[in-house]
């Protein structure tokens, strides 16, 4: 069996290597070529993973089937489709500014596909999209180019992704799956592939069903986050650790409140709540929408502001002004140089998708700050592509980043960060203050070396 997967990406990648492992599987990845992507093609197809950070098992998996094997290779052209029995579309969904979710690549990618669809193949939709988008955009596209009608000389499934930064062949494996296909054909046929890799339980459901089940699955996250972020705030108003509040709440096995944090990145939280609106205005029948799922993004959008508030007011409380408990002091950030610690959204990661870091070091500048941005794990490339590299310099040294800095602003839980090294380093800083903004240091610890602690969701300078 050939099996196509397009799209290189966090998806892609893990899910077409482990197809490939297969013994029954060939598998093409199809990656389109550019200035800053063209390396990942020629980097997959010497065997090696083009991810920083921590992602066990990823590497040696892809020398296999790619040195070894010989099952896995990558091109950048779509004709390979021609050849395909199964064709996985892994590309980006983002939204625009306007919350309208941006197909460009996938109806280009559909339109493709339809061009070299022949009848038998599989189509699945592994990206995420608001719910109704394989039946109303990716089947009349393929079907008009192709010719061909769907149910009847293809199959069309929508099987959604449960994978992070860190565990991308974990989760490929243990997770549930949930496929949906356009009629019970293509949901078994769908099935029986995944059937192959994944090792927990396959539910098989409507294509429509398994669309809404995704969105929701991530909007009910953030939700969440949102929840413990307002908490944070309330508790850092009243000078209490929201992190020691969160602990006794968790004391019930029956409650679970999130982790507050300097703000939410990646590609699936920030937007896919607005894919879930869209979904519900767009195709169902009284254009109803959800006024929590909005409150909750402006929430969660307003965390890395509010690191940015945390930070004046501690240089501002650090010049002699009591800013402690007045939040209306505002004072310019001109002449301080901030350390913001982690660009990736998530530890141990490289992945810089809605980064909220990336808000943080625009907030800072606008206020008058000089910035340094920190991440043992960002390429250059990537941080390039956020649009910030001026005039905000960018290291993956430690020491370099903390040198002469006034105040250090914490964002990513890296594990470096979580090491004696941080402290040492903040040695070199003009002014030792430290801004936590993932709650994963101790301010006894900060203290007892000599450092001003200031913690998101903490009583405020002490």
């Amino acid at each position: 069996m050939h099996i196509v997967v397009i799209g290189m990406g966090y998806v892609g990648i893990p899910c077409a290597a482990l197809l490939a492992d297969v013994p029954e599987f060939t598998v093409t990845g199809v990656q389109r070529r550019s200035a800053r992507s063209g390396w990942k093609i020629d980097a997959l197809n010497q065997g090696r993973s083009p991810f920083e950070g921590h992602e066990p098992g990823l590497a040696t998996l892809l020398q296999r089937v790619v040195l070894e094997k010989r099952t896995f290779h990558v091109t950048d052209d779509l004709a390979v489709c021609r050849e395909a029995d199964a064709i996985l579309l892994d590309v980006q969904t983002p939204v625009d500014v306007h919350k309208v979710p941006q197909y460009e690549s996938l109806r280009e990618v559909a339109a493709g596909v339809g061009r070299y669809l022949r009848p038998g193949t599989l189509v699945l939709i592994e990206s995420t999209v608001a719910p109704g988008t394989t039946q109303h955009v990716v089947q009349p596209l393929l079907e008009q180019e192709s010719g061909l009608q769907a149910g009847q000389d293809f199959s069309l499934a929508f099987a959604y992704e449960r994978v992070m930064p860190g565990k991308l062949l974990e989760f490929q494996i243990t997770m549930p799956r949930v496929v949906g296909g356009i009629d019970p054909a293509s949901t078994r046929r769908a099935v029986q592939l995944y059937a192959n890799v994944v090792q927990a339980e396959i539910h098989a459901t409507d294509c429509l069903t398994a669309e809404l089940s995704k969105t929701v699955e991530n909007t009910y996250r953030d939700v969440n986050i949102a929840f413990a972020n307002e908490m944070a705030l309330l508790c850092e108003s009243l000078g209490v650790d929201v992190f020691e509040v969160r602990r006794l709440v968790n004391s019930r096995s029956d409650r679970h409140m999130h982790l507050p944090g300097a703000g939410v990145g990646g590609h699936c939280l920030p937007k896919d709540p607005w894919l879930l609106n869209h979904g519900a205005v767009t195709y169902g029948c009284n254009g109803a929408t959800s006024s929590l799922l909005a409150v909750a993004r402006q929430i969660n959008d307003r965390m890395p502001l509010h690191m940015a508030d945390l930070v004046q007011a501690a240089l501002t409380a650090a010049r002699g002004v009591d800013a402690a408990n007045d939040p209306l002091v505002v004072t310019p950030l001109a002449g301080s140089k901030v350390a913001v610690l982690g660009v990736a959204y998530l530890e141990d990661s490289d992945d810089t998708r809605n980064t909220p870091a990336a808000p943080l070091i625009r907030a800072l500048c606008a206020r008058g700050a000089t910035v340094v941005a920190h991440d043992p794990y960002v390429r250059l490339a990537d941080w390039e592509a956020l649009g910030l590299n001026s005039p905000v310099h960018f290291t993956q040294d430690l020491l370099e980043a903390l040198t002469g800095a006034d105040c250090a602003a914490l964002v990513t839980r890296h594990s470096q960060y979580l090491k004696p090294e941080l402290l040492a380093a903040t040695q070199a800083m003009r002014t030792r203050i430290l801004v936590d903004g993932r709650g994963c240091l101790a301010r006894q610890a900060c203290q007892r070396a000599g450092i001003t602690y200031w913690g998101l969701g903490r009583p405020r300078g002490r």
